[in-house]
């Protein structure tokens, strides 16, 4: 049974990666672009490069300037997830983390969360499973078992170019979208 929402699910995009033009920025707002083009829903990307400098320095929320609080905001209320990260040092970037350190811990209960990575080669792809998969764990959200791992060989001038990869992005957003519109109903009533 799936239950209809009367709103557009809102569907926020976090992208870890610390510098721009990014794959990881292109991977993600390819899954936001896929995931608007099936079910009526209002996208949002959030980016680490972009907010960095008014979160690296900060070490209480309380310190944290409108604009990224506003992000968090973003994040916390989102019905679905979709992150991702660049493989630096065998995880995520530490500003990636560090964004996530200030999210409430009970926030995301139940939330979906849509996992991927972009690394140098196929050797950094369990990243998702070692490191992404743990710390939306400790959340307590729901995170989605098809989680989307990219090359620097599947871009071309930051774009996908790879037909495979889109294919497993299609897959993905097809398998996540059912859940998304079960829970979103039951997470939003239990939690706010």
């Amino acid at each position: 049974m799936t239950l209809t929402l009367d709103r557009p699910l809102s569907v926020v995009g976090v992208s870890g990666s610390t510098h721009s033009p990014s794959r990881t920025t292109a991977l993600v707002s390819t899954i936001l672009d896929v995931v608007a083009r099936e079910r009526d829903v209002e996208t949002h990307l959030v980016e680490v490069d972009r907010i960095g400098p008014g979160l690296a320095g900060t070490v209480r929320r309380a310190e944290l300037p409108a604009s990224v609080e506003g992000e968090l905001a973003r994040i916390e209320s989102a019905d679905l997830l979709v992150v991702a990260s660049p493989v630096y040092r065998a995880s995520y970037t530490g500003l990636f983390k560090h964004l996530f350190d200030f999210v409430e811990q009970y926030a995301l209960v139940g939330t979906p969360v849509l996992l991927a990575a972009t690394g140098g080669s196929e050797r950094h792809g369990l990243m998702i499973e070692h490191q992404l998969r743990p710390l939306f764990g400790f959340f307590q959200s729901l995170t989605l078992p098809n989680g989307i791992y990219a090359s620097d060989a599947d871009f071309t001038d930051y774009r996908i170019s790879n037909d495979e990869l889109q294919e497993r992005i299609e897959t993905a957003v097809a398998r996540a979208l059912p859940v998304v519109e079960r829970v979103a109903p039951e997470v939003r009533s239990a939690y706010f």
